[in-house]
């Protein structure tokens, strides 16, 4: 994505996640950091930082399941004035599955877990909140050059 878009630059909000996860002595226990209500603000209060700071266009590239927290993102970016064009790479569970059993020799418990709640967002309110792109047969960088072709349109 990022050498296809001009002026861009990838912000993985993870790291915010991650950053939460390493405090001592430690957060409630949760089985995923988005639950926590510090980690949406401070997607939203760096994403902004960045791009006073950068300008040009920033990739996020994160999968939130939870129609709140999407508003609660959302929202804070508008909130100070950022456009947001919302992608969800889509394809079906067979693909997920497969792809995410492919990535390493012990698949990530953690994504597999997520599968069906993906189902359950696309379903009922994600699809309608975003561009969908159905990446099923569709190489990386195919997806990567059709969501850099709709970004420059």
């Amino acid at each position: 994505m990022q050498k296809l878009v001009p002026d861009s630059q990838v912000f993985d909000a993870e790291k915010v996640g991650e950053t939460l996860m390493d405090l001592k002595p430690g957060l409630p226990a949760t089985d995923n950091f988005q639950h926590w209500p510090p980690w949406r603000p401070l997607v939203v209060d760096t994403a902004r930082r960045i791009l006073d700071y950068t300008g040009g266009t920033l990739v996020i590239p994160m999968t939130v399941l939870v129609e709140s927290y999407w508003r609660e993102i959302s929202a804070g970016l508008g909130h100070h004035s950022i456009p947001v064009r919302h992608f969800v790479l889509h394809a079906d569970q067979d693909t997920l599955r497969g792809r995410i059993e492919g990535e390493h020799v012990i698949p990530s418990p953690f994504r597999l877990k997520y599968l069906e709640p993906y189902a359950e967002a696309a379903r009922t309110w994600l699809h309608k909140e975003a561009e969908v792109i159905n990446t099923t047969h569709l190489t990386q960088a195919q997806t990567a050059s059709l969501i850099a072709t709709a970004i420059q349109n």
